[in-house]
């Protein structure tokens, strides 16, 4: 496995230290700034980290005083480093907001990536911190002022230097003045996970859905961007039959529910959001980054749209044989189709041979996974499809009975799980000649499983 050692300080509380960077093959280190006694830090890090004979699950690690915060991107390791008593919410953001910078300038955090960008890293680290602390890490922001190839301009006017400045100090830092574009678009996504934990019965034990809200604009100018969705508290507030109205005008997009809101129980927004006006009024309006954002993640546990239903039988025919039955039902309209579906049937570890019979879709025994991998491309709502399968076992000594873990799913669906919807996007923009119904907007529902199990 090749590595990448980024060391960071403390964040706020006290100045970052300078980063590293190193690789498994064990080069001499690449060092990113005078930092005392590094070469122990690093070696120190990738002995009791790195190729520690345990797994390492935690992501803060205490050797000789001295704390290691640390993050993995595929085989990428990103650790902070500090010996005093810090934030580490702080820490761990600021680190994932570098890995945020660095895949927007060149892509895949890589081993040959970061070799190939290293004095692209260094300046951009030069501009993000200063004096140790962490100043502007806005990508929009860094690129009007770091250039792809890591080059300074050199030829810049004076009017754009003050631009710069005046990006860099002032209220909206993530966006620039001056863009223009020939045609105003607007993309959103509807991001959701749906976690579900049920029992062989068919009772919910727990569930939940995570989301997320990822905006694409390219709109010129300076624009102000109101975003509403049906949330409870505001269709409370509006009132049933305005609200019901006003949703019925103005979706954008589909769903597949008719719910007319949802409870949402915690979120959290871009910088670019207005908080003041979201908490008085409870409406999300923005001066929107150009290009790619996260505009707000958000989590709800009420009113659920489970997208499948499994139902397991497990049978068990003396000591040698299991019979096993799977049957899946979609809930969701008829006229909407889920994609990359996939049920892992654990089998137990004794296992010496399976025989599946499946109508729909391809499955397959894997006696490296101890699983039974059933795999349909598409499935309409308000169907369901069935697999049988049984399991010839080795005679064994253990008395202990099988646990029978839990049969998963993986899951795409065009609708959000929580019933979400987006009741309008409106666009202002004072200065340029062009309106709301200039903008062109595309919105988009994707719901994917998460954690999604049924004990049988």
């Amino acid at each position: 496995m090749s590595l990448v050692h980024f060391c960071l300080s403390p964040l706020l509380l006290h100045p970052i230290f300078p980063l590293y960077a190193l690789y498994h093959h064990f080069p001499p280190s690449v060092h990113l700034g005078p930092c005392r006694n590094r070469r122990n830090a690093v070696d120190a890090f990738r002995v009791n980290v790195i190729h520690a004979r345990q797994q390492v699950r935690s992501p803060v690690t205490n050797i000789a005083r001295t704390s290691f915060f640390h993050v993995k991107r595929s085989n990428i390791w990103l650790a902070a480093v500090t010996k005093q008593n810090v934030n580490a919410a702080m820490v761990f953001e600021f680190l994932y907001k570098m890995c945020d910078v660095m895949t927007a300038y060149f892509g895949k955090i890589s081993e040959e990536n970061i070799k190939n960008n290293f004095v692209l890293i260094y300046e951009l680290l030069d501009e993000i911190l200063d004096f140790g602390y962490p100043q502007n890490s806005e990508t929009g922001a860094l690129k009007t002022f770091i250039t792809q190839q890591g080059i300074k301009g050199q030829h810049q006017t004076k009017e754009e230097q003050s631009q710069i400045t005046s990006q860099v100090t002032g209220q909206i830092g993530w966006r620039r003045e001056g863009i223009k574009y020939r045609r105003n678009e607007l993309f959103l996504d509807v991001l959701e996970s749906v976690n579900l934990l049920m029992s062989p019965q068919g009772q919910v034990l727990s569930a939940h859905v995570s989301g997320r809200v990822v905006m694409k604009s390219y709109l010129s100018g300076m624009p102000e961007c109101k975003f509403g969705m049906n949330d409870k508290i505001v269709i409370d507030k509006q009132g049933k039959g305005a609200a019901s109205d006003d949703a019925g005008k103005s979706d954008l997009g589909g769903g597949s529910s008719g719910k007319q809101s949802i409870a949402i129980d915690d979120c959290t927004f871009h910088q670019c959001v207005r908080l003041s006006k979201f908490d008085s009024e409870r409406s999300i309006s923005f001066i929107p980054p150009d290009g790619e954002y996260e505009l707000m993640r958000y989590r709800t546990t009420k009113d659920i749209i489970l997208p499948f239903r499994v139902i397991p039988l497990v049978r068990e025919v003396g000591r040698t044989k299991l019979e096993v039955k799977v049957v899946i039902k979609s809930n969701f309209k008829p006229s909407l189709l889920a994609q990359k579906i996939e049920v892992r049937i654990p089998t137990p570890l004794n296992t010496s041979g399976v025989q599946v019979i499946c109508m729909k879709g391809k499955a397959k025994y894997k006696a490296s996974e101890n699983a039974i991998v059933w795999k349909i491309k598409r499935m309409a709502g308000m169907k369901e499809s069935q697999i049988s399968a049984e399991i010839e076992l080795l005679p064994t000594n253990d008395k202990k009975k099988w646990a029978r873990p839990p049969i998963s799913m993986n899951f795409e669906v065009p609708f959000a799980p929580s019933g979400l919807k987006v009741r309008y996007l409106k666009v202002f923009e004072s200065k340029l000649n062009y309106s709301d119904h200039d903008v062109i907007k595309w919105v988009r529902y994707i719901g994917r499983s998460g954690i999604y199990e049924t004990r049988c």
